[in-house]
């Protein structure tokens, strides 16, 4: 039910599709957002394409340019691995499992929840 692509950029992810150099085309850009003069005049932004599958992955989460080149290939290394291997892709199933203990804790919270309303009430009626 989760879009495949979102559920990249997870960090245990093992077991990847390794991206080959020749299969990427790499572009430096301005990045967008807040930095004012830091931003408007600097282009670290990278904007990576795997040329065979189309994946555009865009980075620029730091001031280096360097970083953002390793960040950017690992964001797309995982939505390629995600984009052919689909449900089998480690990083799906991840995303799977976390969704899922998310899903659980909000169960919990939620009985717990009830317990204390039922408990309140009992206090009150035992006070009556």
């Amino acid at each position: 039910s989760i879009p495949m692509l979102q559920a990249a950029r997870k960090r245990n992810s093992l077991n990847l599709l390794g991206l080959t150099e020749a299969d990427l085309e790499e572009q430096f850009v301005r990045g967008d957002g807040p930095g004012g003069q830091a931003t408007n005049k600097t282009n670290n932004c990278v904007v990576l394409k795997h040329i065979p599958s189309g994946i555009v992955v865009k980075c620029h989460q730091t001031r280096s340019v360097e970083k953002n080149r390793k960040i950017a290939r690992e964001i797309l290394q995982e939505k390629v691995d995600l984009f052919y291997k689909g449900e089998e892709s480690d990083v799906y199933k991840e995303k799977k499992a976390s969704e899922k203990k998310k899903q659980e804790k909000k169960r919990r919270a939620k009985e717990n929840l009830e317990r204390k309303k039922l408990f309140k009430e009992m206090q009150e009626l035992d006070k009556k």
